[in-house]
């Protein structure tokens, strides 16, 4: 059942991480109809990983924004009764921004997060290999915390992908 996050999550970052279509066009997109300056995120840091902000900081050297791909439920529910997987795959899209100081870092995730939703938007219905996005999403902004250059917010972009394998 394992094997249903992994492939779930592989497509997300496939599709995050396209040329044109994926998570820097929608940044710099966002940022131009915005009127703002905005990082752009760089493929390399749209990562696969599940982990808490500080073990990330102390094990390696991260440059913000960095957006984390992962699964962090499977259901199945068995809709088609002869297959191994038939449910949905709880699947999180996790930006995290960091700057020196808290005014304006706020708005910046909410940028982010515009972004990332605009590609969720732009990807709705079949993704082959079994997959089947609905287009439904939740955002859960966490509050701003010490961390990263100074400051540090989070928000969560949760999705459920419909799988059968």
């Amino acid at each position: 059942m394992a094997q249903a996050a992994s492939i779930a999550v592989g497509k997300v970052l496939e599709i995050f991480t396209a040329p044109g279509t994926g998570l820097a066009a929608a940044v710099a997109e966002v940022a131009l109809n915005a009127g703002v300056e905005l990082t752009a995120i760089p493929t390399e840091s749209v990562i696969r990983q599940n982990a808490p902000v500080a073990l990330m900081e102390k094990s390696a050297a991260v440059k913000y924004p960095v957006v984390l791909i992962y699964a962090d439920r499977l259901e199945n529910l068995l809709t088609e009764k002869f297959r191994r997987f038939s449910g949905t795959v709880r699947t999180v899209a996790e930006v995290r921004a960091s700057q020196d100081r808290i005014e304006g870092l706020e708005e910046k995730v909410r940028l982010y997060v515009d972004a990332v939703t605009q590609v969720l938007d732009a990807n709705r219905g079949a993704w082959g290999q079994g997959m089947f996005f609905t287009g439904g999403y939740e955002v859960k902004f966490e509050p701003v915390q010490h961390g990263g250059k100074n400051v540090l917010q989070v928000a969560k972009v949760i999705f459920e992908v419909d799988l059968s394998s």
